[in-house]
């Protein structure tokens, strides 16, 4: 059976993604490969086996477009209103908290933000599917 271990994505400025993901997610390198013309980023924490590896082509210009096709990577906090405001206080400016309904049931509540290139984050409630 696969396990999924990673997802990647391109980034345009390496040590600002870096603090980012630190702050607003709480994400650290674990392990780097570091080349002439790029280096590869696996981040998570300890509450992850699964990585976001972040890869930075040195010199690439201009930054990155998502095109169409990308839509988001989901994370689960605890306490929703609590990252919401710690990320407002960083300046990561996430969106307004929403819910996610059917009929009168609870689906989800969460809110978006977006890294230093623009890749979109749901951020969810522990709560039902999402725990």
């Amino acid at each position: 059976m696969a396990k999924i271990i990673h997802a990647m994505v391109r980034v345009h400025d390496l040590e600002r993604s870096l603090q980012f993901y630190k702050d607003a997610l709480g994400l650290s390198t674990s392990h780097r490969l570091d080349f002439p013309d790029f280096s590869l980023v696996y981040l998570r924490n300890e509450e992850n086996d699964f990585e976001i590896e972040l890869t930075w082509n040195k010199g690439r210009e201009p930054a990155y477009t998502h095109g169409d096709g990308y839509g988001h990577i989901a994370v689960a906090v605890p306490e929703l209103e609590n990252e919401h405001e710690r990320m407002t206080q960083l300046g990561i400016h996430p969106t307004p908290v929403k819910e996610f309904k059917r009929g009168e049931e609870m689906l989800a509540r969460f809110f978006f933000i977006q890294d230093p290139d623009g890749y979109k984050i749901e951020v969810l409630e522990r709560s039902g599917h999402y725990v």
